[in-house]
């Protein structure tokens, strides 16, 4: 089986964060790494975090728009991740990839 792939775009001194808590200690990242890490337990997936400040493109693509969740290279969530609707998009990118190996074997038989 092939396992999705989950991204979160973060940064360690985030912007976004001070907006949102007057003692710029918010907890977008570590919330939305909860939530996946959760989830990850039941569900298998791939899952990398990605500094943005290690690139100059993320940075200036990403910079306050962080926590930033990719599934599969799709963006999915922004800022907060919904459990529910994180839990169905990985079910979702895991039946169509079950779809497609079973299309292109169907395929290669023909």
């Amino acid at each position: 089986m092939i396992k999705p792939v989950v991204e979160i775009y973060t940064k360690k001194d985030c912007i976004p964060c001070k907006y949102f808590s007057a003692d710029a200690k918010c907890s977008l990242c570590r919330d939305a790494k909860d939530i996946i890490s959760r989830v990850n337990l039941e569900i298998p997936f791939e899952f990398k975090e990605v500094n943005i400040d290690d690139s100059e493109d993320l940075l200036r693509r990403f910079q306050e728009d962080v926590p930033t969740v990719f599934i599969n290279r799709k963006k999915a969530f922004k800022f907060k991740v919904d459990e529910a609707e994180f839990r169905k998009k990985i079910r979702k990118e895991i039946i169509k990839v079950g779809l497609r190996k079973l299309w292109n074997k169907k395929k290669n038989l023909s």
